[in-house]
């Protein structure tokens, strides 16, 4: 039989473990140590640099993203794609019905294109252009840009505000020495002070004393622009229309459509110079957290599409609004005015406007 070999030492356990000095005692046995490589001897190590370090932590973050996704994709397919999912059996049939009507966009696609991949990336790229273009950059443009809209000099009555801007108004009914009612009426959205109170005549004021005042909204007919305007400087536009006119009393507001905000500024802000106020049809918010789901479709389905689109910019991209609006009304490039209003005049109200231009005695009868 083989002879059985020993534990090891101590002493031969320590050599393995620890470099021999030289130094020997007497009587102790030599110690063999295994021979080390200096540290000078090993090859030194290159030093990454920043760009090497950041290349490096922008790939690992750029794969963690994609195995997230690649996860996120397995657990939509298995919880929310599948046929029994409350998903897939509430929106499966509408979605199928639309992309039947949609396919043949895929066309436009190129042929090695997989369309469940490709149009993701394009709704993407379009998302990303309106953000881009809901920022205003505010350069500085050497060119002035052309105006299209024709100006012509101010040919209404007009008084000078406090803040250096021109306000125009108009007035209709009684003198103010025989005016037993002083009304202020802020005009609504694409109106102007022309427009008075609608289907209130001046002999229907003449009759019952009342005074009407109605004026441009900064920006608005021959009212200069305030770009930093709210409903604190709308209720003081009207209070410095009071004194420059002559009302020394508290006077009435009448705001129909747009213009019932104005109105309601006035009983907010100057209550002391105000009588009352009366809003007809008032404007009304459709994003009201108050109103119920009734009473925001029944809102929204009695408006024309372009509406409903304005309200959307208005709302989500504001930007894209006073864009929206020089391409449009505001370009000096348009027919009849009616076609740019959230409602079309019907075939009667376009009847009473001929008469009324054409100075018939049928407009009279008729209205």
């Amino acid at each position: 039989m083989e002879e059985v070999r020993g534990a090891n030492t101590w002493t031969e356990e320590l050599a393995s473990l620890v470099e021999d000095t030289g130094i020997h005692y007497a009587g102790e046995p030599e110690i063999s140590a295994r021979p080390r490589k200096s540290v000078r001897d090993e090859p030194e190590l290159e030093k990454e640099n920043l760009k090497d370090q950041v290349t490096a932590f922008l790939k690992s973050w750029g794969e963690m993203l994609l195995e997230l996704g690649k996860g996120c994709k397995d657990i939509l397919r298995q919880t929310v794609v599948t046929e029994d999912s409350f998903v897939v059996q509430k929106l499966g049939g509408p979605v199928a019905k639309v992309s039947g009507r949609l396919r043949f966009l895929n066309d436009f696609l190129p042929e090695d294109r997989d369309p469940i991949h490709a149009w993701p990336v394009v709704f993407f790229v379009f998302i990303l252009a309106l953000c881009v273009l809901s920022f205003n950059t505010n350069q500085d443009n050497s060119v002035p840009p052309v105006k299209k809209v024709c100006i012509h000099p101010p040919s209404a009555s007009r008084i000078l505000l406090p803040d250096g801007r021109h306000l125009a108004y108009h007035e209709l009914g009684v003198q103010a020495g025989r005016a037993r009612y002083s009304l202020i009426a802020p005009h609504s959205f694409l109106s102007s002070r022309l427009a008075g109170i609608p289907g209130v005549r001046t002999s229907l004021l003449e009759d019952f004393g009342v005074r009407l005042v109605t004026f441009d909204l900064p920006g608005f007919g021959e009212s200069d622009p305030h770009p930093s305007r709210n409903l604190n400087s709308s209720a003081l536009d009207m209070l410095h229309l009071a004194n420059a006119v002559g009302v020394s009393d508290k006077f009435w507001v009448v705001g129909y459509s747009s213009g019932s905000m104005h109105a309601w500024a006035a009983l907010r802000y100057i209550p002391d110079r105000v009588a009352g106020a009366a809003m007809f049809a008032p404007m009304i918010n459709p994003y009201e957290p108050s109103m119920t789901k009734e009473e925001m479709r029944r809102t929204w389905e009695e408006w024309l599409p372009r509406r409903r689109f304005m309200y959307f910019l208005a709302r989500r991209f504001p930007k894209l609004l006073s864009f929206s609006y020089r391409r449009s009304f505001l370009s000096g490039k348009h027919g009849r005015i009616d076609k740019w209003m959230s409602l079309s005049l019907k075939k009667k109200v376009i009847i009473l406007i001929f008469l009324k231009n054409q100075n018939s005695p049928l407009f009279s009868f008729a209205y």
